[in-house]
């Protein structure tokens, strides 16, 4: 991890090239700043500029320092100017913790932790080829930690541990015929909904689940939970694995597939893309901050965003969202009486401005999907916000 952030920063560098914002220092900034616990980069960045995505352009390392692209708890980050305003890192009083797990990290870990260590987003392929829960011993419907469990299509052998993954929805993208703009949606089954209707916090909200597919139809992923572990005890068709831990009840259909042992990345820098991907929207996101409002999202909740790796999304890059503007009626100078409305009823219609909402960033990325954090707003979130460069007016 510490050999690619020098490489992160130097690409860094392009994008900024690219990018070539006026940095903007923030009112009443402090000239220095001693890092605390429990800071994080955004958090920090933000003491110093408006525009906390800009920290690449001001951060200057210090190579006189273990680690230099990092930042611990006791640090004292100083401002000065040289061809405009800088960042710098003096190091801290006493000797310097080098505790990796301790460094400052993005954004607070604690908010998306069950995003980066059990939610997943699965390939189609690997979703109609994953093995597969058909049973529990003593033909339990479901099983709890210390039964067994019988796996259909498992390739594995004794002793091999593997992850218990429940789908909990499926991401797509519908493109319409005769030129009408893309839809992305994300369902759920109603299993899943009904397996997790007493943990709010592991259901996303989404659009709505009855519809008819018209177009293309590209299925982007399938989401899904990982929700225990087994330790395959006999190999065959089915193969029989015991049940070593799970949150929940494990069910035929829930999918055995192996840990995910990647690393998440946790040092990353916010940064503008160098492209938005064409289309960009918001597809899902967690608890609503107003049942009463609706479907909306906002500051500290997470958003599933319709495109990925794939698309050159990256963690660390900032999005600014905004709201699609309405279509109304000009009634005044197209009364609904009149001639003027009759023969020109499409010069009656008024598209308003699209409507800033708020930045996120991207912790998260997959194939094709993208797991994102609201940092800031101003108005709440809606399905099928439309996403653009951080800077976008």
């Amino acid at each position: 991890m510490l050999k690619k952030l020098p490489a992160i920063f130097a690409g860094l560098a392009l994008t900024v090239v690219a990018y070539a914002a006026t940095v903007e220092l923030k009112p009443g900034h402090p000239d220095t700043y001693v890092v605390r616990r429990g800071d994080t980069l955004w958090g920090i960045a933000g003491k110093f500029l408006k525009k906390p995505w800009q920290w690449p352009e001001v951060w200057q390392a210090n190579g006189q320092i273990k680690n230099p692209h990092l930042i611990f708890p006791g640090d004292v980050i100083n401002l000065a100017y040289l061809n405009g305003p800088r960042l710098n890192n003096a190091g801290g009083p006493h000797a310097r913790v080098e505790q990796l797990e301790d460094a400052v990290k993005p954004i607070a870990l604690e908010r998306i932790d069950k995003f980066l260590k059990r939610t997943r987003i699965i390939g189609e392929d690997q979703f109609r080829t994953a093995p597969h829960v058909v049973g529990a011993e003593e033909a339990h419907l479901r099983a709890t930690p210390g039964q067994l469990v019988y796996v259909r299509g498992l390739d594995a052998q004794p002793g091999d541990q593997l992850a218990i993954v429940r789908p909990l929805g499926r991401y797509y993208e519908v493109v319409p015929k005769d030129g009408a703009p893309q839809r992305f949606y994300r369902d759920s089954t109603d299993e899943a909904i009904r397996d997790h209707e007493n943990r709010g916090d592991l259901i996303w909200h989404h659009g709505p689940n009855q519809f008819t597919l018209s177009g293309n139809v590209k299925f982007l992923g399938y989401e899904g939970l990982q929700t225990g572990t087994v330790r395959v005890t006999k190999a065959g068709n089915p193969a029989s694995v015991l049940l070593l831990s799970s949150d929940i009840e494990v069910a035929p259909g829930d999918l055995v597939l192996p840990l995910d042992d990647k690393p998440y990345d946790a040092q990353y820098v916010p940064h503008p893309p160098k492209q938005v991907p064409a289309g960009m929207r918001v597809v899902a996101f967690t608890d609503t901050i107003d049942p009463s409002a609706g479907m909306v999202a906002g500051r500290d909740q997470v958003l599933a965003l319709s495109h990925g790796a794939d698309d050159g999304v990256e963690n660390g890059q900032v999005y600014s969202i905004f709201h699609p503007g309405e279509t109304v009626n000009d009634n005044f100078d197209y009364s609904p009486e009149s001639a003027k409305k009759f023969f020109h009823p499409k010069d009656a219609k008024v598209k308003l401005p699209e409507e800033y909402v708020g930045h996120v960033m991207i912790f998260r990325t997959f194939d094709h999907v993208s797991y994102g954090l609201v940092m800031d707003g101003v108005k709440p979130v809606h399905l099928r916000d439309p996403l653009y460069e951080p800077d976008h007016l």
